[in-house]
């Protein structure tokens, strides 16, 4: 399993010199399987870089989407393959009590926002409503679960035959609770990360923004630190960075958080270009 992530930004940010070696790119990330599956997480800016590196022999991809606000699919209408009449695009979604994901994506791919229908897109486009059951793709087992943030989203958990990966770009762990009252029983998406090689997770604020934007659906670093700790995975990689913070700031938070929590797992601050080799 390699994983290249392709936007690691919570929202755009400034492409000026302070952000170069994170990146300001929204969250997209590349999953490649030995047998040559390829899966996308999420569709933000960066999955425009990332379909222009696939080799053009490609005829499938798979596209699973956490939830639908706008920096998660605000790069699918300019991922060049959808333009391929022989390519095969499954797009997987979040499934709506109220509305089908066709409708929903449809109001992004359509005027005024966009000149192209995604109705009239030339690929074989195929939609999946995601709901909480396990399903392949290629050598790929996804288990797909849902977590706290506002809408429907969804947590997934892909497993080969040797090694495990979870994605959790936009997660508020403990609502309300603590950073004392902690218990996996109700903890959002525990159960989702237990045990993994590789947790991709929200970290978007410091412990004092956080204390400003309870509910907003997304994580401080340092309970991001403490859901890896009680999930139990080996390698927490940090997500979805705040489009305010500079490398400087994002250095900061982790070396603040590393020293505080000194944390028995490895921790890597995510960066655009960079690559996991689960072998």
């Amino acid at each position: 399993m390699k994983v290249t992530l392709w936007g690691t930004r919570g929202s755009l940010a400034s492409p000026g010199k302070d952000t170069i070696r994170y990146g300001g790119n929204t969250a997209c990330v590349q999953v490649q399987g030995a047998d040559g599956t390829v899966l996308i997480l999420d569709a933000g800016t960066g999955i425009r870089s990332l379909g222009a590196a696939l080799p053009p022999v490609s005829e499938r991809l798979d596209i699973l989407l956490t939830h639908l606000h706008l920096d998660h699919i605000q790069g699918l209408a300019f991922l060049p393959q959808l333009y391929r009449a022989e390519m095969k695009v499954h797009i997987w979604g979040p499934a709506s009590a109220t509305i089908d994901l066709r409708s929903r994506l449809s109001r992004y791919l359509a005027p005024p926002l966009f000149p192209v229908r995604l109705r009239d897109l030339p690929c074989k486009l195929v939609l999946h409503e995601v709901a909480c059951a396990e399903f392949d793709i290629g050598e790929f087992r996804i288990s797909p679960s849902l977590v706290c943030h506002p809408g429907p989203t969804v947590a997934f958990r892909l497993a080969d035959c040797h090694r495990t990966l979870t994605y959790l770009p936009d997660h508020e762990p403990a609502l309300g609770k603590s950073n004392a009252n902690w218990d996996p029983k109700w903890t959002s998406g525990v159960s989702a990360a237990a045990g993994v090689d590789l947790l991709i997770h929200d970290t978007q604020y410091t412990d004092q923004e956080y204390e400003e934007r309870v509910g907003w659906g997304h994580s401080s670093i340092t309970h991001a630190f403490k859901f890896a700790a009680l999930a139990g995975v080996k390698h927490l990689v940090s997500f979805h960075h705040d489009p305010t913070h500079d490398d400087s700031a994002i250095d900061e938070m982790m070396n603040r958080c590393m020293e505080l929590t000194r944390p028995s797992f490895q921790v890597t601050a995510g960066k655009e270009g960079a690559v996991f080799e689960l072998d």
